[in-house]
């Protein structure tokens, strides 16, 4: 075996990580750390949760670590799904599949709907939150390595540099491990596949989490079968929004990523903590990445892509909203049950307002109940099959100046309907069918199992 003094600076840095993370490290390599005004037994104490960083030392992030956090989250309290809930649940879906086939053209998908556990919720959308999560873990990983380095003292400037790829997978891993508990608090508040607004399940499947929805009915003295009914009609709705206009999943989560890529840092926050950062206490680098403060104001980029995306989760959520409404016209509470939903994604529950502040993005529907208004208006006028096929093409889809102006919609709906308008021609519809086929797996089909990938 090699002595210290014939390895490399890394590895030196490396073995002492690692001894320390094992209480091995020698009295001289003590004696370093003591200098340094650093107490061994809480560093080893606070770096516990970087192991994974210090094993691997590639410079990546380990989302693995993320999926263990999240799912140890969500089987604490998963109490799984009973066979009464899934049979009230099925019984819910099948009634709702027939109302539904009365207030849209949309077709029914091919997808059977599932009642899932918060540990089958997290495994199947967590690729979606790694996927907007990535840019921000490795803006903070790479800010985190600068500072590092600037702050320590001169003698070690040069194993920190060779080390530079594991530090910035320690930074990585510390946003990995925010990440999941995010996840996992949200697999306890979420009911249905549909309830964040973005496509985190494979187009056409519809879930709702048993366990949640008892939680989501609790002291709202609402039937729970008619509030089944309403849950499991909005859930469709979703499914069948987004299994028909293929082009719409590709649309939101290429959104959410410009946004997303545009994100960076703020070091002057991480500059402020290294000068006073306790390696004993490395809650307040956790505060700091839950509480948002490391995210800068957005740049007017992504200030505008952030409109955009509004823009289209009002559009999917106001027409899920009206078409849930007309399905379960016949429920007596069914206005109570719909203004429950829309006071809830509005406000948002306390982990997507965690996810927001890790993130930077918000996912909520700020003009819900204008877009509502808008595709209400547009059913009046023109009748269900016309309203519908705005979703056929991505070139049709209404603007937000459709949202604040629907007569300027009717106004072209009617003349296009008259043969004043044109129609899509055949670009259009070549490129419907090119983003079709770029968001279809080819494995896709009534027996394709897991998530489809964004």
């Amino acid at each position: 075996m090699p002595e210290d003094d014939d390895l490399s600076p890394e590895e030196q840095f490396r073995q002492m990580l690692q001894r320390l993370l094992a209480g091995q490290l020698d009295p001289e390599q003590v004696a370093q750390l003591s200098a340094m005004g650093v107490d061994p037994s809480q560093l080893a104490q606070a770096m516990q949760q970087m192991q994974s960083a210090f094993a691997t030392g590639d410079g990546g992030i380990d989302w693995e670590q993320a999926k263990r956090q999240a799912l140890h989250i969500a089987n604490q309290s998963d109490l799984g799904v009973a066979a009464g809930a899934r049979a009230d649940l099925d019984s819910a879906f099948a009634l709702a599949t027939l109302w539904l086939s009365e207030a849209t053209t949309i077709p029914e998908p091919s997808e059977k709907p599932r009642a899932i556990t918060r540990g089958a919720w997290v495994e199947a959308t967590l690729p979606v939150w790694q996927s907007l999560a990535e840019p921000v873990a490795a803006s903070v990983a790479d800010a985190l390595t600068a500072t590092l380095a600037e702050e320590a003292p001169d003698d070690m400037q040069s194993m920190i540099a060779n080390a530079g790829r594991m530090l910035r997978g320690v930074g990585g891993s510390l946003f990995a491990a925010q990440l999941g508990q995010v996840v996992g608090r949200l697999s306890t508040e979420v009911v249905s596949g549909g309830d964040v607004g973005i496509p985190l399940m494979p187009a056409g499947q519809a879930v709702i989490l048993p366990q949640n929805f008892a939680d989501f009915g609790a002291g709202l003295e609402i039937p729970e079968d008619q509030l089944a009914l309403s849950v499991a009609t909005r859930e469709l709705a979703h499914a069948r929004l987004f299994r028909h206009a293929r082009w719409l999943q590709l649309d939101v989560t290429t959104q959410v990523a410009e946004y997303a890529r545009g994100i960076h840092v703020d070091t002057s926050a991480l500059e402020d903590i290294a000068e006073r950062f306790d390696p004993s206490h490395p809650e307040e680098l956790t505060r700091l990445l839950s509480s948002g403060e490391l995210l800068p104001e957005p740049t007017p980029q992504q200030t505008a892509a952030l409109a955009r995306l509004e823009t289209v989760l009002a559009l999917i959520e106001g027409w899920v909203d009206v078409v849930t409404a007309d399905a379960t016209s016949r429920l007596p509470e069914a206005g109570r049950v719909a203004e429950v939903v829309r006071r809830r994604r509005a406000v948002g529950g306390p982990a997507e307002k965690a996810l927001a502040s890790l993130v930077g993005l918000e996912l909520r529907p700020r003009r819900l109940r204008e877009a509502a208004a808008m595709w209400r208006a547009v059913t009046d006028a023109v009748g269900i099959p016309a309203r519908d096929a705005l979703w056929d093409y991505p070139d049709l889809m209404p603007t937000a100046e459709d949202i604040d102006d629907p007569a300027g919609l009717i106004s072209r709906l009617l003349s296009r309907a008259s043969g004043e308008a044109p129609a899509p021609d055949a670009m259009d519809e070549a490129l419907a069918q090119l983003l079709a086929e770029e968001t279809t797996d080819p494995d896709d089909g009534p027996d394709a199992e897991g998530p489809t990938p964004v």
